[in-house]
Order: C-alpha cells, then sequence, then structure tokens
C-alpha cells in the first residue's frame, strides 16, 4: 500500500511528496474558476497549483486511519481552542494506528519570559513588543471595502497561543501518545524532513506523537 503524508495549513510550502491542505479564503478564491483569474493580480498571495483547498477542523477530504504521517507548522495558533480541540481529534481519525503526528506553533513560554525580560530592565514598552509579537494584538481595526476585503482574506492573527506543556496535553486528550519534545529534523521517518523548514523552529514549540 503506497504510504501518505499530509500537511495542513501549509501555506507556501507544498513538497510534491505530501499532500498539501490550505483553508486560506484566498487559497478558496484562487481555486475558483474565472473568478480566481479576474482576482489573481489582486491576490497578495499565489499558492502552488498542488495545494488543495480543505479545513482541518471540518474535516479533510482524506479517508480516516490512511496517514503515515501528518504534519503542521504555525496553524494551531490561528484556531480557538475548540477548533483546535476539532482539529487534534480530525487529525487523530485520520492516521494509521502508529503514524505520526508532528506540529510546531510560536511558544508562548519564549515571548512571555521575553516579556518579563523587559519589565526586569525598565523597558515600558514590553506590553507592546509581547502583543506584537505574539499577533495577539490589533493596532488598526479595518476599515472599508478594501479593508474588510483584506481582512477576510488574510488569517494572520493568532486566536490561542501554546507552550509545550498545554499543546501536550491537548494532544494526549485527543489520543495521542508517544509524546515527546521534538526539534528539527529529528524524526526518524525521512519524510518529515521534505516538509519542515528550520526557521519555523526557533523560539518554537514543537512536538512529535503517535496514534
Amino acid at each position: 500500500m503506497k504510504s501518505l503524508y499530509v500537511q495542513y495549513g501549509c501555506g507556501l510550502s507544498a513538497p510534491e511528496q505530501w499532500v498539501n491542505f490550505d483553508a486560506s479564503p484566498t487559497l478558496r478564491v484562487q481555486k475558483t474558476p474565472l473568478l480566481g483569474t479576474i482576482l489573481k493580480k489582486r491576490l497578495n498571495t499565489i499558492f502552488p497549483s498542488n495545494v488543495r483547498y480543505g479545513d482541518i477542523i471540518k474535516g479533510l477530504p482524506v479517508d480516516e486511519n490512511s496517514c503515515d504521517g501528518i504534519y503542521c507548522s504555525h496553524t494551531l495558533e490561528h484556531l480557538a481552542l475548540a477548533d483546535l480541540r476539532a482539529a487534534l481529534k480530525n487529525t487523530y481519525k485520520l492516521l494509521k494506528p502508529s503514524g505520526i503526528f508532528r506540529c510546531v506553533v510560536p511558544d508562548l513560554e519564549f515571548s512571555a519570559r521575553e516579556y518579563v525580560k523587559a519589565l526586569d530592565k525598565g523597558d515600558n514598552q514590553g506590553s507592546m513588543e509581547f502583543m506584537r509579537t505574539t499577533l495577539l494584538g490589533i493596532e488598526e481595526r479595518p476599515r472599508g471595502a478594501k479593508g474588510f476585503f483584506t481582512s477576510f482574506m488574510g488569517n494572520s492573527h493568532h486566536l490561542w497561543m501554546w507552550d509545550k506543556f498545554s499543546l501536550a496535553n491537548e494532544l494526549s486528550q485527543a489520543g495521542f501518545r508517544n509524546i515527546r519534545f521534538c526539534a528539527f529534523n529529528d524524526s526518524k521517518d525521512d519524510m518529515f524532513r521534505l516538509v519542515e523548514e528550520k526557521s519555523r523552529f526557533e523560539n518554537a514549540a514543537a512536538l512529535e506523537c503517535s496514534k
């Protein structure tokens, strides 16, 4: 049986050896006949042709118990808590028994410690930097038709931040086992080397687990 590796929230990183999904409204428009052609020049992001539209919260068009590996990088922090839990349950369903799931998110612990360091140094802009680096703050509310369109097409803000301990707990609650904190390219399955980027592991919480 042919191996199957799935990445969701892939953005522009879409290796041919993986089945790549993203739930960006921009991708949905791009994939729409005629409309995608008309708006292509106005879209800030053009996805590779092998990226499929798919929302892990609702479930991907992939058979249950079919995936040898699943990967997501800097995706889960863009989900509300309830949606994160739905995404993890759906991820678990897609994996084969003993299949591997690796995920990477910005590390809330790192950002919090940097914030406290700034406070200890008397930096009165520490909280401003914390809100910017964690993408939890909105400096200016989008206004007008153009602002609404830009806001709708993007999904840059973080809705729920994680450290490695809280994310490990959520993985455990979803049924995953063999949960460990991991590092760039340290998986025993070399397929993950095709999809991982070293920069995404910097100041991040990365975990590997299995079904």
